[in-house]
Order: C-alpha cells, then structure tokens, then sequence
C-alpha cells in the first residue's frame, strides 16, 4: 500500500525520486526563501509537497502563522515555527492525506530551517507545512510536542532566506494567527 502511493505520488507530480535533493523556490510578498528537499529520505512527503507545488496549488496561499515564546502559555511543550500553506483554503481540494513518514524512518531531525508538515492525526497530512526555528527535537520522533510521540514529516530545509523566515515569526499575531499574513505569490522547482 505504502509503494503503491508513493508511485502514484511519483505520477502525478511527474519527478522522480532520486537521491538529488530538489531546489525549490518560494516567491513571497516579503521577498524569497530557498529551500532543498530530500526525496531520497522522505519520498512520499516531499512528492506529496512536490504535487501542490508543480499544479502551482501553492500560488496565492500564506504563512498565516507563527509559534513563538509568547503565544503558547498553555502549552507545556514549547517550539518555534511559522506556518504557511492554503489555509481555509484547503477545504477546497479533496486530495487524500498521506502515510506519515517520522524522522525515525527519514533521519531528518527537526532543526533550524526545517520543513516540515503539520498534521492532527498520523496519516492526515495534506498540504499545510511549517518552518523550524532553531532546533525543535519535540518535534522530532518520540517528541513530546504531538500526544502520539509519532513527531512531524520534515522533508528538507531552508538554504537561503532564514532571515526572512524568523522576520515573519516575530510579526504580530493575534493567539498565533498573524495579523497581516504574508503572501505566497508561488513556489516554483528550480533544480
């Protein structure tokens, strides 16, 4: 079953996973972040992103928001991330959720520059992504950030633009939500 989906994912994107690591491009209101991904270590999520990316879903979504030190009293777990993706959007698309690929079976740990996808339950990830600041290991596998100590599917991680990424986690927010969200104009393959 699990093959079965990555091929599939594998068709419809129309990449091929080897061990090159993808160069994508995120083009946003505020200026650009490059990112790597790995599809040699995470297949079938970074096809998954790679699926959003080439049918250009991602075009006009958003970083809508940010998890800092002062927006999470209640949580004993704290991390730091931004988080984008389609937003209420996403209820558009009836695209199935994936199988969750941990950082036990990928060996990517939750680091600074991270990406990563959000999710509720293992196997409900579509296409929200977030991205780590600092090294966050509660995300990681057997985590304590997620009850299910599954973790998250971190698939790659920013190559250029960090100073952007942390810009946009201190922008004001309203409990996470950032009052002025910034722009995905699109997200582009560019090697």
């Amino acid at each position: 079953m699990y093959k079965s989906l990555i091929l599939l994912l594998i068709l419809l994107t129309g990449c091929y996973l080897s061990n090159e690591k993808t160069l994508v491009m995120f083009y946003t209101s505020q200026g650009n972040i490059q990112m790597e991904l790995y599809p040699d270590k995470a297949p079938a999520t970074t096809a998954n992103f790679l699926h959003y990316t080439k049918q250009k879903i991602y075009d006009g979504s958003l970083f809508y928001r940010t998890v800092n030190a002062q927006n999470q009293a209640s949580n004993p777990v704290k991390i730091a991330v931004i988080q984008g993706g389609l937003f209420e959007r996403e209820a558009e698309l009836h695209f199935p959720a994936i199988h969750h690929e941990n950082t036990k079976t990928t060996g990517i740990q939750h680091e600074n520059g991270t990406i990563s996808m959000a999710r509720a339950d293992t196997g409900t990830v579509t296409s929200e992504f977030f991205i780590c600041i600092g090294n966050q290991p509660e995300l990681d596998y057997g985590g304590k950030r997620n009850p299910d100590l599954q973790g998250f599917a971190a698939f790659g991680k920013v190559t250029q633009g960090m100073e952007l990424v942390k810009t946009i986690h201190q922008l004001p927010d309203e409990n996470q939500y950032l009052i002025e969200q910034v722009i995905i104009d699109s997200i582009r393959i560019i090697q």
